[in-house]
């Protein structure tokens, strides 16, 4: 199974868009969203063309497809206009060998990671900025944020085909970090 992971629209409509050709073109399966979907917080400018009503739209139309967990700006109020599931602390992916911790990462991130067998995968947005840290007992990975990078990164998303996860830039598509389960962790 091909996933496509985001986290921090933000309530960007054009890079929600941008997102949903790229769900396409990567021909992905299902989509993962690691929270701050619609409201853009009070700590952040307004991100580019910031219509709520615009992504909820846009998003619903492939509820089917998302797996989503719940950020510091997501509330019961989005909850009422989305028609996916938006407010888990987490989600675990099995893909065979390992697990995925998939959180928005205001609770759980790498200096408060959650309790997990050791060897396996927490993965996180909230930051806004993409990393991959090799812990002892864990690999960190961070997607970055979709509308609002922070620290000179780019518009970011994953694509994790099971085995390789790959950050690619939204505006390029050029390939910027990887690492494969199987090989490197």
């Amino acid at each position: 199974m091909k996933w496509l992971i985001a986290s921090d629209i933000h309530g960007s409509s054009f890079y929600c868009k941008k997102l949903l050709e790229k769900f396409t073109e990567e021909k992905a399966d299902r989509l993962l969203l690691l929270g701050d979907i619609l409201y853009h917080g009070p700590r952040n400018e307004l991100p580019k063309d910031y219509n709520p009503k615009i992504v909820t739209a846009l998003l619903n139309e492939v509820s089917e497809k998302i797996t989503c967990v719940r950020g510091n700006c997501d509330s019961e109020v989005d909850q009422m206009v989305l028609s996916f599931p938006i407010m888990a602390e987490y989600t675990i992916l099995d893909v065979g060998n390992k697990l995925i911790f998939a959180t928005h990462g205001h609770i759980f991130n790498e200096d408060n990671p959650l309790k997990m067998p050791s060897g396996n995968v927490l993965l996180c947005g909230h930051f806004h900025v993409p990393k991959i840290v090799k812990h002892e007992k864990y690999l960190y990975l961070n997607t970055g944020s979709i509308s609002l990078p922070k620290e000179n990164s780019w518009h970011s998303y994953i694509v994790f085909d099971g085995d390789r996860f790959c950050w690619k830039d939204l505006e390029s598509n050029e390939e910027k970090l990887s690492i494969r389960l199987s090989s490197e962790y």
